[in-house]
C-alpha cells in the first residue's frame, strides 16, 4: 500500500477499561524483548482452543469446566495483550495487525462458542444464536470503522473482558451449584425439542440484548450517514 493505513479511534468505555488498561500496559512493559505481538495473538488463539477441549470434557465431569476457565484467561491474555505490546513498544503495524488481530478473532470466538454448545452450559443451537448477534455487531463495527474511522469496543458499558469474567463466574457457579446444572425443560421450537437450562435463556437474552444494540446504531447511524451524504436531485 502506498499510503499508510489511517488507525481508527478506539472507543472503549467499559467498566473494566481503566483498570485492565494499566494492567496491559504493566504487563507489555515486562514482557521478555524475544516476545512478539504474533506469539501473543497466537497464544489467544491457543487460549480459545483450550477452552473449547475444556467444554466438550466437561459432558464426563463438570470439573473440566476448571480448563475451560483456564483458556478463557489465556484467551485473554494473549488476545488483550499483542496490541497493548505493540504500542508500549511502538512496533504497531496498522495494516496488517488490523487484517490478523480481527481475523483471528472471528476464528477465536467461532471455537469458543462451538466449545460453549458443546458442553452441558448452552444448548448448541441457542449457543449459535449467540455466535450469529456476535458477528452481526461484529460486522457493523467493522462497517463504521471503514466509514467513520471509528471501533466501538463497548455497548451498555460491556465489552469483552466484562463478557470474560460473566462467563468465568457463570463456569464456577455451574460447576459448584448443583442446581444450575440439574435443571431443565423441555421446549419445542419450530417442531424442534429442546432441554432447555437456565443459561440457555441467559443465551437467548444476551443475544436479543445484542440485536436492539445492533438496531439502535443501525438506526442512528443510517439517519448521521443519510445527512452526510444526501440523496442528489437528477440535474435537468
Amino acid at each position: 500500500m502506498d499510503e499508510e493505513r489511517k488507525q481508527a479511534q478506539r472507543i472503549q468505555t467499559s467498566i473494566l477499561n481503566p483498570y485492565e488498561k494499566k494492567v496491559l500496559v504493566w504487563l507489555a512493559e515486562r514482557m521478555p524483548a524475544w516476545v512478539n505481538s504474533d506469539m501473543l495473538t497466537f497464544v489467544g488463539f491457543l487460549g480459545s482452543l483450550i477452552m473449547a477441549l475444556g467444554y466438550a470434557l466437561s459432558n464426563l465431569n463438570l470439573k473440566w469446566m476448571w480448563l475451560s476457565c483456564f483458556g478463557l484467561f489465556l484467551n485473554w491474555f494473549g488476545d488483550s495483550l499483542d496490541g497493548s505490546l505493540a504500542r508500549v513498544r511502538g512496533t504497531q503495524r496498522k495494516t496488517y495487525g488490523f487484517f490478523i488481530d480481527h481475523n483471528v478473532d472471528v476464528i477465536n470466538e467461532t471455537i469458543m462458542f462451538i466449545g460453549v454448545g458443546c458442553s452441558p452450559l448452552i444448548n448448541m443451537s441457542f449457543a449459535m444464536l449467540a455466535l450469529v448477534a456476535y458477528f452481526m455487531i461484529s460486522i457493523y463495527v467493522y462497517i463504521d470503522c471503514h466509514l467513520k474511522g471509528e471501533m466501538r469496543l463497548t455497548y451498555g458499558g460491556l465489552g469483552p473482558t466484562e463478557f470474560r469474567v460473566i462467563l468465568l463466574l457463570i463456569n464456577i457457579c455451574f460447576m459448584y451449584i448443583p442446581w444450575l446444572s440439574e435443571w431443565k425443560r423441555p421446549i419445542t421450537l419450530f417442531n424442534n425439542n429442546f432441554m432447555v437450562g437456565l443459561f440457555d435463556y441467559f443465551a437467548v437474552a444476551i443475544a436479543l440484548l445484542i440485536f436492539i444494540f445492533y438496531l439502535i446504531g443501525f438506526f442512528k447511524d443510517a439517519k448521521y450517514y443519510s445527512k452526510i451524504d444526501p440523496l442528489k436531485k437528477k440535474e435537468e
